[in-house]
């Protein structure tokens, strides 16, 4: 893919699709097709209902207990508010989305942030680019032993 300014033109296809700012990753086509990895409750400040997917790549390393992850890897983070279930008051279920959050690994074009490049993109639009420059900071930080990936399988 060709990258201009903040939009990734498929070759061959002539679709522009939004890019992220920075790294000019896009939403994969398809993802939502994609096996589950694992989902996730986030609490306050945010109060979201999160799913990540992965790509065959994604799939293959996981279950293999592959680290570093290789090329090609691809991360698709969904998020939701949640709200109370109407029929069931025990239950949390999507509410509105909140983002779409994508992680691609290429260690040759991403060096400089160990291997990944980053999205985050609400409505289909990526954030700014502020936005995407603390991603790698978090991912170091915190999960620089698991190839900056929090996510683990779920059993």
């Amino acid at each position: 893919m060709a990258i201009v300014g903040a939009i990734s033109i498929a070759r061959g296809e002539g679709v522009r699709k939004p890019a992220s700012p920075i790294y000019g990753v896009n939403v994969p086509d398809g993802y939502r097709k994609w096996e589950l990895i694992a989902p996730a409750l986030e609490h306050e400040p945010l109060n979201e209902l999160r799913a990540v997917v992965g790509n065959p790549t994604a799939i293959a390393a996981y279950r293999a207990k592959t680290l570093p992850f290789p090329d090609g890897t691809v991360l698709v983070k969904l998020a939701w508010k949640h709200i109370q279930s109407p029929e069931f008051e025990s239950a949390l279920v999507p509410g509105a989305a909140t983002t779409v959050q994508v992680m691609v690994k290429d260690s040759k074009k991403f060096a400089a942030s160990g291997g990944w490049g980053f999205g985050r993109f609400i409505d289909g639009r990526p954030v700014d680019k502020a936005q995407h420059e603390t991603c790698f900071a978090c991912h170091e930080a915190r999960v620089k032993a698991r190839d900056y990936v929090f996510t683990r399988l779920a059993p």
